[in-house]
């Protein structure tokens, strides 16, 4: 990738804990890649949307977008990545706030799309061999593995991990896929992939670590379960075909 190609989205809500600690581990090397950092907040009450405009004064890549009330992971990422759609970059990366998933792998999975020809990137803390010594709680370990066999199945792909949350967007991807369709709560991800796959998007994943802190997770684990059945359902039946 050449310089200025790489845009971030960083979905952030009550993130005022972690969010400035996660910028900067962004590396050096990074930071010649990144065009924009779009800084989602997502209706945040804590002092999230001030750490981020403070922030942005130094670096100009930070680009803060506010939303006076929660809309949704989904609902973030969607403005996000329309943002990177119209901003020229060449590749997109979600990075949560939280620092749960990690920027210094951001560099080796856009040379691995660049290398692969892959327009959708997932990082997989499965594959990493960490999920469980990195802190995944062992319900979220055996629903991950079984959601992820049903995904497999119907998706005809090997990915070992669905639901991290560290997605790549190649231009590709970014031009083609209707985000604005998607769901507003966090099975968004798993339409990216539903929908990439039923418009033959090449689809890939890196080991990434795992790492469980103090964040707070906002996921409902069994209405989380039922959504993702839901997306299985509706690419089964070809809905993704036609958006």
């Amino acid at each position: 990738m050449t310089p200025r190609s790489v845009s971030i989205i960083m979905p952030a809500f009550n993130a005022e804990k972690h969010i400035e600690q996660t910028i900067e581990r962004i590396s050096a090397d990074l930071w010649q890649l990144v065009r924009n950092i779009w800084v989602i907040n997502d209706g945040s009450v804590d002092k999230t949307g001030a750490i981020v405009d403070a922030m942005a004064i130094t670096k100009g890549e930070i680009r803060p977008v506010h939303f006076k009330q929660n809309l949704g992971y989904g609902a973030a990422l969607k403005k996000g990545l329309m943002l990177c759609k119209d901003d020229g970059c060449l590749a997109a990366v979600c990075l949560h706030a939280d620092g749960q998933y990690p920027p210094e792998a951001i560099c080796h999975g856009v040379d691995a799309m660049v290398a692969g020809a892959i327009d959708i990137l997932q990082g997989s803390r499965i594959a990493s061999g960490t999920a469980l010594s990195g802190g995944m709680p062992l319900y979220k370990f055996i629903a991950n593995k079984t959601l992820t066999f049903l995904e497999n199945r119907v998706f005809g792909l090997s990915l070992t991990d669905y639901h991290s949350g560290m997605l790549f967007y190649g231009r590709k991807a970014l031009d083609a896929l209707p985000f604005a369709t998607f769901s507003d709560s966090f099975d968004f991800d798993v339409e990216v992939i539903a929908c990439g796959r039923a418009k033959g998007l090449s689809i890939g994943e890196i080991p990434i670590p795992t790492r469980y802190g103090t964040e707070i997770s906002h996921v409902r684990s069994i209405p989380y379960g039922f959504r993702v059945v839901n997306v299985l359902l509706k690419y089964a039946t070809g809905r993704y075909c036609s958006l």
